[in-house]
């Protein structure tokens, strides 16, 4: 998508993180935003600054990504604010839940927000951007929806389905004029990493390679963006596990439960 200079995006999650990263990319590439969030007083500040910067750039609306209604409620408001959506990035998301014992809400949860959150976004959108030939969806999903996470299965099961997801969506879509990303990074500075410093999730990714800021991510999605490339690996390494997994996956499954034992212990 060049230019991306008055392009309409709207950025899920974007209160902190990768979402805040992508909405001051977004704005600073000359598009005008839609930003939403549960935490009301951070996408605030987010919309303040924005507006700031350029007056009446942007549009804060709040919204739960575990509600479809919500979901489509937003969006809706935020075309009503600020015009069609050129581009939208399913970017928020959960890191709950342990493991067989995790309770059923808990589940539910993680794939409301990781998942159906997605999927009701692409419902209310598409068929207007089939209609126009032209439009972008984008999601955030993780490099354990390529490989797998240690210390949570339902991170790891709702990451997979994001990338699928956005899979179906390209060879769907791809041919009429919608352009599908998808971001599966690692390590990444934001709240959801940092939350569990001390769990074995957490190990697992420092073990794995850098930890990024969210501005180094958001300037690599930014040229994907432009690029109209799918798959968006901010960390080169998971490529490179990715590649190791599917050459010889039983190998790549005795390394993981290694890993396991090593950040569990």
């Amino acid at each position: 998508m060049e230019p991306l200079q008055n392009r309409v995006c709207m950025v899920t999650g974007a209160a902190s993180g990768i979402g805040r990263a992508l909405a001051r990319g977004f704005h600073r590439a000359g598009a005008s935003l839609a930003v939403t969030d549960r935490d009301i007083d951070g996408l605030e500040r987010l919309a303040a600054e924005l507006n700031g910067a350029r007056a009446s750039s942007a549009f804060a609306v709040a919204a739960d990504q575990a509600s479809p209604t919500e979901v489509a409620q937003s969006i809706h408001r935020a075309e009503d604010a600020v015009g069609p959506l050129d581009l939208y990035w399913a970017n928020a998301g959960v890191a709950i839940g342990t493991d067989l014992d995790t309770p059923d809400d808990v589940w539910q949860t993680a794939i409301a927000v990781n998942v159906t959150a997605h999927y009701a976004a692409a419902r209310v959108l598409v068929p207007g951007w089939v209609a126009r030939g032209e439009g972008y969806f984008c999601s955030t999903a993780s490099a354990a929806g390529l490989l797998s996470q240690i210390g949570s299965a339902p991170y790891s099961v709702t990451k997979h389905a994001a990338v699928a997801f956005a899979e179906w969506l390209s060879i769907t879509y791809g041919d009429r004029g919608i352009r599908v990303s998808c971001l599966c990074p690692q390590g990444v500075n934001t709240n959801m990493l940092n939350a569990d410093v001390d769990g074995a999730g957490a190990a697992a990714v420092r073990a794995g390679g850098r930890v990024l800021e969210p501005e180094d991510v958001a300037e690599v999605c930014l040229e994907a963006v432009r690029d109209e490339r799918f798959l968006i690996l901010p960390h080169d390494e998971v490529l490179t596990y990715w590649q190791r997994k599917t050459s010889d996956y039983e190998r790549w499954l005795s390394g993981m439960r290694r890993l396991h034992a090593r950040v569990s212990g």
